[in-house]
Formats: structure tokens, C-alpha cells, sequence
């Protein structure tokens, strides 16, 4: 990081960052000043994405009030993934379980990043306002990779599978595109904010290489997941589920 002062900031930051159970990704002082306005622009298009999404379930997969429901869940979902899951500091930021590709698998795309945003925001405002100005960039950081997750998944699932039977393969490949993106944008606000010195590289080169980790095991708890769902093949018509789960694509 640039400069005593910076790194004060970061060090503050996590250490109460880990007393509180917070859980955002781009912490305080990594980007600054007027480099942070590219993050209102992100997250502009980041929401243009979740409405797009949001849109599509309203469409097809249940109108409103489905959209509405599984929003709910996947709020507090996120909510207590944030505050409950293990997270631990590595390099420029934090390693834990967000399950990105799981909401998705269950909940669909629209009340996946719907959750994924208001639980940010809600953790945000009643537990660690100080987050509150990296919201953008942490937003960006968990919407546009699940928007890559839901056109890697309509390509690569076979319409004719269900959700509830995905491969090992399948999920592995959705958890991969989904951290891998996070990854991807937690080293760009990195170096957008800190620059190419020697120490931010090797901060941001351990925060992924242990990030990583977490590919290998999501997609097993992906697949635990789906195990619980396909016993609820009888409530398969709820609402409160993707139809994707349960049914092929129509």
C-alpha cells in the first residue's frame, strides 16, 4: 500500500472489520478521493444488470410476486452469509462464502442479485456504516459476476436437466466464473486505488490464491443444496423456488 498512513488504515479497518464479523470485500482507504466516483458508474451498470435480471423473473419465471418472495429470502440470506460464515483477512482483502452460484441454482438470477445487493446495503447500514462509501465498488464486485454465472448456466446446463441435477462438473464451473470473478474485481479496485507497487502485488496475489480455495469446496455444498432441494420436488410449483430447480427450461 502507499504510504504509513494508508496502511494504518487498512490494518485499523481489518482488525475491527474481524471483531465485528463484517464481511464486504473492498475495504476503507483502497480507493480514495476522486478515484472513487468510477465506482458510482459501476455500480450504475451493475444495477442496470440486476434490473435486467429482476425483469426476466417477472417475465417468466413467476411475475412479481415470486420476484418479491424469493427476494426476501435471499436478503437474509446474504444477511447472516455475511455475519455467520467464516471469513478470515488474506492479502488485500478477505476470504469467505458468499454462494453466489447457490442462490442462483435455487433462487434464480433477479432475486439472487437483489439479495445480494439489499444484504450488502443492510449489513452495511446497521452494522459497519464506515463500509458504506465502498458500497459501489462492493456491489459491482458480487452483481456482475452472478450476471456472468446466469449466461454461463443457460449455455452450458443442457434445457432439458434440471437444476436439482447438476453435475459436480456443472457446479464447479458456475462457482469458478462466480469467484472468479470476485476475485477478478477485488484485484481491479486494488490496483485502480494502490497502484502496481511490489507490496500491493503480493497482496492481491494471495488474497486469489486463496480465494481459489473456496472453488473446490462450493460446489459441493452447491451440490448438498440441490441434494436438499430435489427431496422438495412436492412443493416443486412454490413460489418460493427457481423453476429452473425443479423443471426443465420450457
Amino acid at each position: 500500500m502507499h504510504g504509513p498512513s494508508s496502511g494504518i488504515l487498512l490494518k485499523t479497518s481489518r482488525a475491527r472489520r474481524v471483531r465485528l464479523g463484517v464481511n464486504m470485500h473492498i475495504e476503507p482507504g483502497i480507493v480514495d478521493g476522486a478515484k472513487i466516483a468510477l465506482s458510482y458508474a459501476t455500480a450504475a451498470a451493475s444495477f442496470g444488470l440486476l434490473g435486467k435480471m429482476a425483469l426476466d423473473t417477472v417475465r417468466t419465471d413467476g411475475g412479481g410476486s415470486a420476484l418479491i418472495l424469493r427476494s426476501l429470502i435471499t436478503t437474509a440470506l446474504v444477511f447472516c452469509f455475511f455475519e455467520i460464515l467464516p471469513h478470515y483477512p488474506v492479502g488485500v482483502s478477505e476470504v469467505h462464502f458468499i454462494l453466489g452460484s447457490t442462490l442462483y441454482l435455487v433462487f434464480g438470477a433477479g432475486p439472487a442479485a437483489i439479495g445480494l445487493a439489499l444484504g450488502l446495503l443492510l449489513q452495511g447500514a446497521l452494522i459497519a456504516p464506515f463500509d458504506l462509501p465502498q458500497y459501489g465498488m462492493n456491489v459491482t464486485t458480487l452483481i456482475v459476476p452472478l450476471f456472468a454465472v446466469s449466461v454461463l448456466a443457460k449455455k452450458m446446463i443442457p434445457a432439458n436437466t434440471a437444476y436439482v441435477d447438476v453435475s459436480y462438473k456443472q457446479a464447479l464451473a458456475l462457482s469458478t466464473v462466480y469467484q472468479g470473478g470476485i476475485v477478478a474485481w477485488v484485484a481491479f479496485w486494488a490496483f485502480y486505488g494502490q497502484g502496481f507497487g511490489a507490496e500491493n502485488l503480493s497482496s492481491v496475489g494471495s488474497f486469489g490464491i486463496a480465494y481459489m480455495l473456496v472453488v473446490l469446496g462450493e460446489p459441493l455444498l452447491d451440490l448438498a443444496v440441490l441434494a436438499g432441494a430435489k427431496a422438495l420436488a412436492p412443493f416443486a410449483k412454490n413460489p418460493i423456488f427457481y423453476d429452473r430447480l425443479h423443471h426443465r427450461a420450457a
